[in-house]
């Protein structure tokens, strides 16, 4: 019996050890940053300061840019769902032809980089140079009618942009729900006599409301927070939401406090932001009121499209030719001309850009560098750090794991400009630590910024794993680390693997936090993508935007190889 009490104390205190091993990573990595935020915002020189923090966001600029984000992702929240919802139901209650492949083409958009495609889209709707505008131009010009004829550089420009990238989030909630609906009213409907309009807009739609809600909160969230498109397509003619304006406020001020402090405060009201819409989230899902889904199995009744289905057929092949093949072949394009400007024929090409970019200007080859050696480290550490945390909250009976939880999905909700700017309150030199300015800083907010997906992925997986398999380990008389060796890590390995190019592919291509804390030598490729769009080097830019699109797709290839490996 004292033999069995022993053990016990022995495991409670392994248990202890990890809970407060992911309790002290968590706290570093995200509450100290976020919590340092708050207080440089409200606090002034040690005392609370409200007046002051009403000051700064009374302010034409901060009000403007705060004006701007509400308006922005309220539109592209608006466009977004009914673009996401259309072809939702188009690839799952219809007889659209060759469903199955438009529903990967509807999903490529969510694997893309949006600022890549602002910048592709404003090399062809740019009023002075744009390739699009320069070839309708000449046709006005025969017919009398001067003047560009479409203006990228607009609030409508920068919602179309981000619309063509933000609606999968509603097309795979949407789709997902409809897939699993029970048909039963809708037939009941159609056999009473009802039209399809009436049918959709009565029965379908609203069954569904909640998926549609959740994937608009969510393209709501993005959207406030974003920074890439309104970088590249708004800041040029004074458009500013609240991550560009923070952008500008810390690096043309020299970073001194009232900058600093302006920029608390707006992240401060993206913070409140989050919280807000993640909370309403929450409160669509937690309804019951629309319960789709029964225990009988069923296969939902396509509606015939007659002689529409070829039509919307086209229309979806369109949608995807012009949003996404056009913008990234013109990517290509443009980074393989001679100089930027010139008629894209043969006679303009050359493979010199991207030869250069590769292989010949060191600044590039840099960027690469850091964002492939970033990746691969935040992915790695974040992987593990995801497994013992996850395994805490998944398998152990602690007090206080539920924390961790909260802690490891909170920079999910919290925008990426708040992680970049308060891991530099908290790294330059604060606690006696100077990273600002180095790749280590960098390294520290992709943890931040990419836990919740670690934790999501390995939790899901630890979820399969039987406790009795852990349990017999432990009665065989192995401790806990073999056991997670042994047992635990090859078991959840899928889910490790998941985890990794989770965290690994949006790191190559991030923006948003790299661009706040760059220095000379740490950028990373979207961070030189877009100083050398900001510089007039769009030809450069190009080049490097199409190698990185190549990039994202190797690794996309990469994880439906594994993938399949797995599944077989």
């Amino acid at each position: 019996m004292s033999a069995v009490a022993v053990k016990k104390r022995s495991s409670f205190g392994v248990a202890e050890i990890l809970l407060w091993l992911s309790v002290a990573i968590l706290v570093i990595v995200v509450v100290v940053p976020v919590a340092l935020i708050f207080f440089n915002a409200f606090w002034v020189n040690g005392s609370f300061n409200a007046a002051d923090t009403l000051r700064i966001l009374t302010e034409g600029e901060t009000y403007e840019a705060l004006i701007n984000s509400l308006i922005i992702a309220a539109g592209v929240t608006i466009m977004s769902t009914i673009v996401g919802t259309f072809f939702a139901w188009l690839v799952t209650r219809t007889d659209l032809p060759y469903k199955g492949f438009m529903k990967i083409l509807f999903l490529v958009p969510f694997m893309l980089p949006s600022f890549i495609g602002a910048l592709a889209w404003k090399i062809l709707l740019s009023p002075r140079a744009g390739y699009i505008n320069n070839f309708l131009r000449d046709i006005y010009d025969f017919i009398g009618i001067d003047g560009p004829v479409f203006n990228i550089y607009s609030y409508l420009g920068i919602m179309c942009i981000e619309t063509m990238y933000l609606f999968p989030f509603v097309f795979i909630q949407v789709s997902g729900a409809l897939e699993r609906m029970d048909p039963t009213l809708e037939e009941s409907a159609r056999i009473s006599g009802a039209s399809l309009f009436t049918i959709t807009r009565k029965i379908t739609i609203p069954l569904v409301m909640p998926s549609i809600l959740s994937g608009a909160l969510l393209i709501m969230l993005y959207s406030m927070a974003h920074f890439g498109t309104v970088a590249v397509l708004g800041i040029e003619v004074g458009i500013f939401n609240i991550p560009t304006l923070i952008y500008e406020r810390i690096h043309q001020s020299a970073g001194n406090f009232a900058s600093i402090r302006a920029g608390t405060v707006l992240a401060s009201v993206l913070v409140v932001t989050a919280a807000l819409i993640m909370w309403l989230q929450n409160r669509v899902l937690s309804k019951g009121r629309y319960q789709i889904i029964g225990g009988k199995s069923f296969r939902p009744v396509e509606v015939k499209l007659r002689g529409l289905r070829v039509p919307l057929f086209i229309f979806c092949l369109a949608y995807i030719a012009f949003t996404i093949v056009l913008p990234t072949v013109t990517i290509f394009l443009v980074g393989g001309l001679k100089t930027y400007g010139l008629p894209i024929i043969w006679e303009n090409m050359t493979i010199s850009n991207y030869y250069d970019v590769l292989f010949t200007t060191r600044q590039t080859q840099d960027a690469i560098w850091n964002s492939i050696t970033l990746g691969l480290s935040a992915a790695l550490i974040t992987m593990f750090a995801g497994v013992i945390i996850s395994y805490v909250i998944v398998k152990m009976k602690v007090r206080g794991k539920g924390i961790l939880e909260f802690l490891g999905m909170l920079p999910f909700s919290v925008p990426g400009s708040v992680i970049a700017l308060g891991v530099i309150l908290a790294w330059s030199g604060k606690f006696g630590i100077n990273l600002y300015n180095t790749v280590w800083i960098i390294l520290i907010a992709y943890i931040a910024r990419y836990m919740a997906f670690s934790l999501k992925a390995n939790s899901a997986a630890l979820e399969q794993v039987h406790d009795s398999l852990i349990e017999a380990a432990r009665a065989c008389g192995a401790g806990m680390g073999q056991t997670l060796k042994d047992i635990v890590l090859p078991l959840v390995r899928p889910g490790m693997i998941a985890a990794f190019f989770l965290i690994f592919l949006p790191a190559l291509r991030e923006l948003t936090v790299s661009v706040m804390l760059y220095g000379t030598n740490t950028r990373t490729i979207g961070v030189e993508i877009y100083v050398l769009n900001e510089d007039g080097r769009t030809v450069e830019s190009a080049a490097l935007a199409g190698i990185a699109l190549l990039i994202i797709v190797a690794g996309q290839m990469i994880i439906q190889r594994l993938t399949g490996v797995r599944a077989k």
